[in-house]
């Protein structure tokens, strides 16, 4: 889906996002959803999770199970 076509959401990102704009960026969606879409392509697709997805994703971040990817 076009981040665009999401309009009106709030878009935020990470307090520890540089002035470069390359970050994600994530907003909530009426119905438990999530939209996630990255900072340089504002008007360009936009993934949609349900919060549960988007939990499970941040505790296995956390928990180091995609370190395998990077190393």
């Amino acid at each position: 889906m076009k981040a665009g076509a999401l309009s009106p959401v709030t878009w935020t990102k990470s307090s520890h996002s540089n002035a470069t704009g390359n970050c994600v960026e994530v907003a909530a969606l009426p119905g438990d959803r999530v939209a996630i879409r990255n900072s340089r392509d504002p008007h360009g697709p936009a993934l949609i999770y349900t919060r549960e997805e988007v939990a499970a994703f941040v505790a296995g971040a956390r928990s180091g199970d995609f370190d395998f990817m990077i190393g």
